[in-house]
């Protein structure tokens, strides 16, 4: 295989499977780098790794990557400098890959104690250049679904109607169809609104997402110095966080969330 971009050096594209998506506690379990070079040259390289901890099912089932399939690889750590010398002095490319694979890759090669210098390197994300280029607007999913152009769009009655049509369109489009929802799981597609809800359902507890629910079903601070941290360990431990956020510039939906959580705490004391 060869490509047609013009380079002035290597471009690396890549892809991981993970156990997870938590930079900081799971691990790569698959790699694959194609590297593209300046004479139009293209190198694959790909393997897999063992990631020293179980691969959880809901993960297995998205990747197909199994426990038995890695318990003979090699550890992260043994390939890691030579993966490191296959990319030095790449730029990186992927899809998606600003958001997870690049910090995944960086914080595994710190595990490694391999300084993996991002600064030199150029990031090409063509997640990124595929929404920029392509409109992911109501008029674009009008003439998608619908096959017409929108006229009097930003017009609240035409924009409206727009989307009963094009939402109609959908499920007569994927009815019946295999899809994955936004936690990985695999569905079939209904023409029921409950469905239609959860298929894109996110896990905020207040609108502004400030407090979300983490895989426990817990609600946790989804900003700030506290984080990922339990929302009403926070209240117990710093009784004067409620009060800032009272007093703050959030949303009224959030602090209300958040008095609820916390009326919840002095019932559970009563």
């Amino acid at each position: 295989m060869t490509h047609q971009l013009h380079l002035r050096k290597p471009l690396a594209f890549f892809d991981l499977e993970t156990t997870g998506i938590n930079i900081a506690k799971d691990r790569i379990i698959e790699l694959c780098f194609i590297k593209a070079m300046p004479n139009g040259e293209v190198i694959v390289k790909s393997q897999r790794v063992n990631p020293g901890m179980p691969i959880p099912l809901e993960s297995s089932l998205i990747h197909g990557i199994y426990d038995d399939d890695v318990k003979d690889a090699q550890p992260f750590k043994s390939v890691a400098r030579t993966l490191a010398q296959f990319i030095d002095g790449c730029d990186l490319a992927g899809f998606n890959i600003n958001r997870f694979d690049v910090p995944m890759l960086v914080e595994e090669f710190l595990r490694a104690n391999i300084d993996f210098d991002m600064k030199n390197r150029r990031l090409v994300d063509a997640q990124r250049i595929f929404h920029l280029m392509e409109p992911r607007n109501l008029s674009a999913a009008y003439r998608f679904y619908c096959g017409k152009e929108l006229l009097n769009a930003h017009s609240a009655e035409a924009d409206t109607m727009a989307t009963l049509e094009v939402l109609n369109a959908q499920v007569q489009k994927y009815e019946g169809l295999a899809t994955k929802d936004e936690a990985g799981r695999e569905v079939t597609f209904a023409n029921d609104v409950d469905f239609l809800h959860n298929l894109a359902a996110n896990n905020f507890v207040d609108l502004a997402g400030r407090m979300i629910y983490n895989d426990k079903g817990v609600e946790v601070f989804n900003f700030g110095k506290h984080k990922g941290v339990a929302v009403l360990d926070v209240l117990k431990k710093e009784p004067s966080f409620y009060d800032w956020i009272l007093k703050g510039d959030f949303p009224l939906d959030t602090k209300r969330r958040l008095t609820e959580i916390r009326l919840r705490m002095f019932s559970k004391k009563a």
